[in-house]
């Protein structure tokens, strides 16, 4: 993870001896997966806190996106649990998680290419319960506060790749997560957008989201 990220922490390999924290809005106890006989992750605990920046570091091979997807719910532990906001949600699938607040950016492009931007957006916010006018005024504001509300009308697919991180950081935070997993952010875009996507990340840390990052 880019050490430039104001208040990021590296977290090397997990730690299965990480200690429950106060006060953390994600927390994992002791996960363990293995696949055909073979143990991927064993006993990895983090914790992350609103405002900080947690990073998920290690070699390939190392089990981090299996963490991940068992933080996410995308993978179900064989041990272990997953609080959010100190409840249990190690049995919960993916997009109950992401009501009780945790957002997840997938490495993989996560827009609908022939949509625009605005539609890609209000495409999430859809799901809430807001009135179309405030569906309107929340895109609004979020295309202009991630500096892309020049590029509302724009079909995702013609989007540069730093152009089309920030539309997908835009939808992850349509719903206002308390905490976001975000997988390999930097990966398929230029160093000048790479520091774009570092100050939106300080930005929301320093607005008390915690952010999980490998």
């Amino acid at each position: 993870m880019p050490s430039s990220i104001p208040g990021a922490t590296p977290g090397g390999h997990p730690c299965p001896e990480a200690a429950p924290r106060a006060g953390a809005i994600l927390r994992t106890a002791d996960l363990v997966k293995a696949f055909r006989g073979r143990t991927v992750v064993s006993g990895v605990s983090i914790a992350v806190g609103a405002g900080e920046v947690v990073g998920l570091l290690g070699p390939n091979g190392a089990g981090k996106t299996t963490t991940f997807y068992m933080t996410l719910g995308l993978l179900r532990p064989d041990r272990g649990q997953v609080f959010l906001n100190g409840e249990d949600v190690t049995a919960l699938p993916v997009y109950q998680r992401a009501r009780r607040g945790l957002g997840f950016l997938p490495q993989e492009p996560s827009i609908f290419r022939k949509l625009t931007v605005e539609e890609n957006l209000l495409a999430i916010l859809e799901g809430l319960p807001h009135a179309p006018e405030a569906r309107r005024d929340r895109a609004a504001a979020l295309l202009r506060e991630l500096g892309i509300a020049h590029l509302a009308a724009r079909r995702a697919y013609t989007l540069s790749g730093g152009e089309r991180r920030r539309a997908e950081i835009s939808r992850c935070l349509a719903t206002d997560p308390a905490c976001i997993l975000m997988d390999e952010p930097f990966a398929g875009i230029d160093p000048i957008a790479v520091d774009e996507i570092q100050g939106i990340i300080a930005h929301r840390r320093a607005r008390g989201i915690g952010i999980l990052i490998t």
